[in-house]
């Protein structure tokens, strides 16, 4: 197994020109930023807009991230409505030069665990590079069993990763630890905010969004290096800014306006209908808490 599918590997964000096709040359310089600034890799998943994305964008955005990505780790989320796409991009992802796929249930239709296991076998079958199953419940529904993830290890080895987002989040990443003796390799997904947590019960790495990356960045290497006085001041912060995100598209509006700030996207399009706007007050509240956690950001690298 690769030592390169560990850290702090952010999921992009997507950005978009005023008539809403891809802009390649501004995720170029978002990918760039992530790796100056200290990413581990990269990934393409929910946040980044692929279930708004045809198939060819899809495949377009997958190409051109291995292209750009290639300082790091580049996974690619290949989860689709029926096992035959999900196939088809993961054999397209690897053939792009990614590191590795991920992929979420089909979200349209609540499947038996026998489907489920099909799905995933036929996308591990399909390719030879790892697959990260991402069991996505609280945006696609009920939860995947530990039984059922324990199993596609057990089956096909440590080519399979996980990144769980079921609640209670901790306790169920402690479940399938222990179903698998401890053998599971383990992406912690809630944006940061069970990422203090995570570390402690076992985490190889974190999949945030890529508005934040100095702050997860300092995160992760202070709970790396046991630097709690950090973690303390760091983490607060964080937490405060995750928690307004409580959609998919209200992590999409927060981020996208946290990469305007900073200067990397031109614009926060997001591709509609979307089902959350971020208003005034609240973009207040996330700026509040931004510059808070810049002047923190600050102080600690200052070593105050």
């Amino acid at each position: 197994m690769s030592d390169k599918l560990r850290g702090v590997l952010p999921v992009f964000q997507t950005p978009f020109y005023d008539d809403e096709s891809l802009d390649f040359e501004t995720l170029r310089v978002e990918i760039d930023w992530l790796y100056d600034r200290g990413a581990n890799g990269i990934v393409m998943a929910m946040v980044s807009e692929t279930l708004r994305l045809s198939t060819p964008e899809r495949e377009q955005l997958a190409e051109h991230a291995c292209r750009y990505g290639g300082r790091g780790a580049v996974i690619i989320s290949v989860g689709a409505e029926s096992s035959h796409t999900a196939e088809r991009y993961a054999r397209h992802a690897q053939g792009c030069g990614a590191d590795a796929v991920m992929a979420i249930p089909p979200v349209s239709v609540g499947v038996g665990e026998d489907q489920l296991l099909r799905y995933y076998e036929r996308i591990l079958r399909a390719i030879e590079i790892p697959v990260i199953v991402q069991d996505a419940s609280g945006y696609v529904g009920r939860p995947m069993s530990i039984a059922l993830q324990a199993r596609l290890l057990a089956e096909f080895g440590d080519r399979v990763l996980y990144k769980p987002e079921a609640s209670p989040i901790g306790p169920r990443l402690t479940a399938l630890l222990e179903a698998t003796g401890g053998a599971a390799r383990i992406f912690e997904g809630s944006g940061g905010l069970a990422l203090v947590d995570s570390y402690r019960r076992g985490v190889v790495g974190t999949m945030p969004g890529a508005e934040m990356i100095d702050a997860l960045v300092a995160l992760w290497l202070a709970l790396e290096t046991g630097s709690q006085q950090a973690v303390d001041r760091l983490f607060p912060l964080i937490a405060a800014i995750v928690s307004i995100q409580t959609s998919l598209d209200a992590f999409l509006a927060v981020e996208k306006h946290l990469l305007v700030r900073q200067g990397i996207f031109k614009n926060s399009h997001i591709r509609g209908p979307v089902g959350y706007t971020l208003d005034e007050a609240t973009r207040a509240d996330v700026d509040h808490w931004f510059d808070r956690l810049t002047q923190a950001l600050a102080e600690i690298n200052a070593g105050g």
